[in-house]
């Protein structure tokens, strides 16, 4: 058993069956910094890079991972012991493998352990991207409003400190005293995304530095306009409290800071125990948090990089001036469809996306009624795609059983994705007096789910930020059917509008009287 470090890669070359680096690893630099770092990022645009730099280009574009929650604390202890290091293995349907060690990251900074070394990093004039992968949740916004939410509590914090830093150069670097002990120190540390954004941009303004380019890689519409929104109602917050003096932020970097937006793809489940064993016992690697994803991937990026940005072209990225059919595309007919999988298939009992994807009632509802009937006419003209094509393209990714993603991981953080992804597919459903059956039975479903009991009594966890509020909704069912509903912050007027409120009721009575199954076959053979 050989432990995954740099020291280590030589051994593991020899073997000749996990690829490695095919290059210095001290000849990383870091140009990106980038907040969330699970295995979504490291599956997709950490294995972008590591391509690019096994070619012999772009080493000046190595990432510096960022973690801010609690939870984050142990990928800094994962990469850390790593040297960044960590194994990436994609499978196919067939069962082929590709097996390989990722070497794009170059450090890792847990933002509580030295916020002052995470505003250093971003204040370099060699960090040119600050990349995004916070979740739907992380942009800190009403979904039915679109406005920033201030009462956060760690925003709220954040809009009330003075983040500037003494014994630091005009760069924004902490400073040292005559025995190498680092000096600078805050008035306060940021404990958001936006309050490290908006505090390096400061920096950089004030040194005279060009700022960098924010890029949003989460799977919300418009990623990159929503994290300027929100970026900038943050910061013109922070104005009008006086906490910049004398210089304001927001309009400068309104003017100033690219926002490029981008559609992302690669079904990359949770790490499970059972993959880090398989990479330990078939490749002898210990890897404290190995990555397992399917093969597929894709990205299509707008071409907005003022500072520059790696040669992403030259390893199969998308570059475009507009992604936004690409992004409707893809939340529209496959993160709905993950919606439309995911509870139907836990309240029949079922554990795997694979498994859902290939039931009888299941798969015709979710590829004929969701995705041609309702998500399909959401979807504008995509250039170069053949939409029939890529929905049966979809539902065999689902159907990959080598890759065994849980429905658990697919219902979880509801309240961010429901109404971020499907609520405006049947809005625009309705306002064109189309049909919205499947995106109601959709809904009903997490209604259902949301009641915290299976068919059979069984007891699942609700994994939502807002856990609480949800089931405290779906409790009342038997007294109030539309009271899941009925939180416009979710759903806006969809209570009020008959055309969604009569086959959602309908397949809510079926869903809690006659069962999951009941409702699928009603649908799929009415």
């Amino acid at each position: 058993m050989t432990a995954l470090n740099a020291s280590a890669l030589p051994e593991i070359a020899a073997r000749g069956e996990v690829a490695v680096p095919d290059y210095p690893l001290d000849e990383r630099t870091v140009g990106i910094v980038h907040f969330g770092v699970g295995g979504f990022h490291r599956a997709h645009q950490a294995m972008f890079l590591d391509q690019l730099m096994n070619s012999g280009r772009d080493r000046d574009w190595a990432i510096c991972g960022v973690g801010l929650l609690p939870g984050d604390a142990r990928m800094r202890d994962a990469l850390t012991t790593q040297d960044g290091l960590y194994t990436l293995v994609t499978k196919a349907p067939d069962g082929t493998r590709d097996p390989r060690v990722i070497g794009s990251i170059a450090k890792y900074l847990f933002a509580p352990d030295d916020p002052e070394a995470v505003l250093a990093q971003m204040a370099d004039p060699s960090v040119r991207i600050v990349s995004l992968t916070v979740t739907e949740g992380g942009y800190n916004y009403n979904p039915s409003t679109g406005e920033f939410q201030f009462e956060t509590e760690a925003v709220a914090a954040d809009l009330s400190t003075r983040f500037d830093s003494a014994g630091a150069d005009a760069a924004g670097r902490a400073g040292e005293d005559g025995d190498g002990v680092n000096t600078a120190h805050l008035v306060g540390a940021p404990r958001t995304m936006f309050g490290y954004v908006v505090e390096a941009l400061r920096r950089r303004r004030e040194a005279g530095t060009a700022p960098f380019t924010v890029m949003s890689c989460d799977n919300v519409r418009g990623n990159g306009d929503l994290a300027q929104r929100m970026i900038l109602a943050y910061a013109r917050r922070r104005d009008e409290n006086g906490l910049h003096g004398d210089a304001p932020i927001a309009d400068w970097i309104e003017s100033d800071v690219a926002f490029p937006n981008c559609m992302v793809d690669r079904i990359t489940p949770v790490t499970a125990p059972e993959d880090i064993e398989m990479i330990a016992s078939d490749y002898a690697i210990d890897d404290a948090w190995p990555v397992v994803s399917e093969d597929f991937v894709q990205w299509v990026l707008e071409d907005e990089f003022p500072t520059g940005r790696p040669a992403y072209e030259e390893v199969g990225v998308q570059m475009v001036e507009d992604v936004e059919p690409y992004e409707l595309m893809k939340l529209r007919l496959l993160n709905c469809s993950h919606q439309a999988i995911a509870y139907f298939g836990l309240l029949l009992g079922q554990t795997y996306a694979d498994e859902a994807a290939v039931d009888e009632h299941l798969a015709p509802f979710t590829r004929t009624l969701y995705m041609d009937r309702e998500g399909t006419p959401a979807v504008p003209e995509v250039p170069g795609i053949d939409l029939t094509a890529y929905k049966d393209e979809l539902m065999a990714r689902f159907a990959n059983r080598e890759v065994k993603d849980t429905l658990a991981r697919l219902a979880a953080e509801s309240s961010d994705r429901i109404p971020t992804w499907l609520v405006p597919v049947i809005q625009e459903n309705l306002a064109a007096g189309r049909d919205v059956s499947a995106s109601a039975a959709i809904v009903a479903s997490w209604a259902r789910y949301a009641e915290g009991t299976g068919e059979n009594g069984e007891e699942w966890p609700v994994v939502d930020r807002l856990r609480d509020r949800v089931m405290a909704a779906a409790a009342t069912h038997d007294e109030d059917p539309l009271a899941f509903l009925r939180d416009e912050e979710l759903f806006g007027d969809l209570a009020q509008q008959e055309a969604f409120t009569a086959p959602y009721l309908h397949a809510l009575e079926v869903l809690r009287t006659r069962g999951a199954r009941a409702l699928l076959a009603e649908l799929v053979t009415g």
